[in-house]
């Protein structure tokens, strides 16, 4: 069954596709690993271009082999791999892989997300093979973008940049969060965005991103960014509720934009009326902190150094005990990688050591948080050059005042 004429479906070349297979197959041969199967959706998705239900085998030479259970057709249709067969049943993944390479004594599998029964059935499964973990192979390679995958970020950009621009015709005194919610989800919607964000993090979710306003931008949430918010019940507890938007108060639109599956992270304040001085103070400090980070930012740096840039310029200003959150609630990274998914390496803290390299992406996200009063701050996606950040994502950085 083909498609009709009108739908136009963005399929990932080729050519792109093998550069991602090669690069990979070099870090299993470097890690004397025999081959890898791959089946989270984001990894089936970045290695094979379709998100059927599938498992590719990447073996460490040579051709990859894609086995679809559903649809076979759709796979063919969206991936490019040579290799792409029927399977109707998991027993078939291993006796296919089996069949065609001998030399099997290690198998990556992606531990961080595989569910515990599955990979239990896939260590009898491919018993006398020895199963090891390949997650962070994985992320270290997408971790890196392409030309083309700038490409996909640059167009998520701009639809973000369309939703931004229509915040100040909708926001009025009295709307609640989520009507405001519903409206700019549309003009995602219509602009093509896929609506779900996907996150790597076990038991993470987000849907769209989070538009909160005074207190509830600083109600505490299990998520793991700075602010959460109510949701609309406690089964979803986090982003829009039912909450009216007044007058004087801080209203965050922090929202995912996503292109073929490519997602931007951005964050800017609103404002109808006015805010308090302290809140425009720490809002500026925010906007001191992103540029002072795009200006000081080299290839070869340490992660660590971008967190501490940001906390000491928060110390300077008299509104550490604010930043990124307050009391148990504060978080402490300052940047985090993204690509298909939000949540994607690296991840920029005051901890971990990360050297940083060109192609990398982030989303920089300094925020002061009140309690009781609400959140102040810029987010946007960056990508790493040669020589400095590049800024992805634009508007105004400023509070828009309606």
């Amino acid at each position: 069954m083909s498609l009709p004429s009108c739908v136009i479906l963005n399929y990932t070349p080729k050519q792109e596709l093998f550069n991602r297979i090669h690069k990979f197959q070099k870090l299993l041969i470097k890690n004397c690993i025999n081959g890898a199967l791959i089946v989270q959706k984001a990894d089936l998705f970045y290695f094979s271009g379709t998100c059927q239900n599938a498992h590719l085998f990447i073996p460490d030479e040579g051709e990859p082999l894609l086995m679809v259970k559903k649809s076979f057709e759709r796979a063919q249709a969206e991936s490019s791999i040579n290799n792409i067969i029927p399977v109707q049943s998991l027993e078939e993944i291993p006796k296919n892989i089996f069949s065609q390479f001998k030399r099997l004594d290690k198998i990556g599998i992606e531990m961080d997300v595989l569910p515990a029964n599955i990979y239990i059935k896939y260590k009898s499964a491919f018993q006398p093979s020895e199963l090891v973990d390949v997650s962070m192979l994985i992320r270290e390679i997408r971790s890196i973008k392409s030309t083309y995958e700038l490409d996909k970020l640059k167009k998520a950009a701009n639809l973000n940049f369309a939703m931004f621009s229509k915040v100040s015709s909708i926001l009025k005194e009295g709307i609640r969060e989520i009507d405001l919610a519903a409206q700019l989800e549309a003009v995602y919607r219509v602009g093509g965005h896929q609506g779900a964000i996907r996150m790597r993090a076990f038991n993470q979710e987000v849907y769209y991103g989070h538009i909160l306003s005074g207190w509830n931008s600083a109600y505490p949430s299990f998520f793991g960014g700075p602010t959460g918010g109510t949701g609309v019940s406690p089964a979803y507890p986090q982003s829009a509720g039912f909450k009216t938007i007044n007058k004087n108060e801080p209203i965050k639109v922090d929202y995912v934009g996503v292109c073929d599956g490519y997602m931007v992270d951005q964050a800017r304040i609103f404002c109808i009326g006015n805010l308090p001085e302290k809140l425009i103070k720490a809002h500026e400090i925010a906007i001191k902190i992103k540029n002072h980070i795009i200006k000081e930012t080299r290839p070869g740096m340490n992660g660590k150094d971008l967190y501490n840039m940001a906390y000491n310029i928060a110390v300077d200003s008299g509104n550490k005990d604010y930043f990124m959150g307050y009391t148990e609630d504060k978080i402490n990274f300052i940047a985090h990688g993204i690509g298909v998914e939000l949540d994607e390496l690296p991840l920029i803290t005051q901890s971990t050591d990360v050297t940083l390299k060109p192609g990398m992406v982030f989303a920089v996200e300094p925020s002061f948080i009140f309690p009781n009063e609400g959140a102040v701050g810029v987010e946007d996606t960056m990508v790493l050059t040669a020589t400095g950040f590049e800024q992805i994502t634009y508007f105004d950085d400023p509070i828009t005042y309606s």
